[in-house]
């Protein structure tokens, strides 16, 4: 494990994590419904976060594991980490922060998280640190702005937040067009879905618990084509030969 268990993991504020967050992540954004930041240390300097929601559609994920109560689980909607960091840290990371979350909220029995299998990676931090594969679906929701910003379609739609927002506004959903659905308003500017797969993971902390959806075996991402790895299209055996 070398120096990843000098690692020291803790709470952090929403404004250092935000900080990071918009520094290190592919993204550049962070998720509005994080309210629980932890940080990665190592030489007495933050080199990664994760950071926790009730996830922005509980409705429909509340279900994916039997008898959840409202706050039984949390997304895990944010997880970066700078190149200081050393191998096999990322794991070492969540596995103290699970182990800090089942100690201090046990009331929460599972975490949700997606990986972005078309601007990202397939999620090999999750395998590694023992998460469920539950879901590969072909990407619907990021779409590519005219100007080349990426965005979620679901801040386009009518019933989504406050209908007036500053994305709205800038991308021109006002007016007439504030009651569009979300696809068909960015097809009208010009916007392009981004193709590619978005993998859904669950991660039991509650060992008790009982999933609702069945665990695909990891070999059906290389199956469906849906390999991805620092936002490069690559199968996991392709990435296994090289490791060889």
């Amino acid at each position: 494990m070398g120096r990843a268990k000098d690692i020291i993991v803790k709470p952090i504020p929403s404004k250092e994590a935000v900080e990071f967050v918009k520094k290190h992540h592919y993204s550049g954004k962070v998720t509005n419904n994080s309210s629980i930041h932890f940080g990665a240390f190592l030489d007495g300097k933050l080199h990664g976060v994760a950071s926790f929601g009730q996830g922005i559609r509980k409705e429909r994920t509340i279900d994916l594991v039997k008898d959840t109560d409202w706050n039984g689980f949390l997304e895990l909607n944010r997880l970066v980490f700078d190149e200081y960091l050393p191998k096999n840290s990322e794991s070492r990371v969540l596995s103290i922060i699970f182990k800090l979350i089942k100690k201090k909220a046990p009331h929460v029995k599972w975490i949700l998280s997606y990986a972005d299998g078309s601007q990202c990676g397939d999620g090999t931090i999750y395998r590694a640190a023992g998460f469920h594969l539950t879901k590969i679906t072909k990407n619907n929701s990021m779409w590519r702005m005219p100007d080349g910003e990426v965005c979620c379609h679901l801040v386009f739609s009518a019933g989504f937040g406050s209908i007036d927002t500053p994305i709205k506004r800038k991308y021109g959903k006002v007016g007439e067009k504030s009651s569009w659905p979300a696809q068909k308003f960015l097809k009208s500017i010009g916007a392009e879905p981004i193709v590619g797969y978005q993998l859904r993971y669950i991660y039991l902390i509650d060992k008790t618990c009982e999933l609702t959806v069945p665990i695909l075996p990891f070999s059906a991402i290389d199956e469906i084509g849906a390999g991805m790895y620092k936002g490069v299209q690559i199968s996991m055996k392709e990435r296994k030969d090289k490791e060889e």
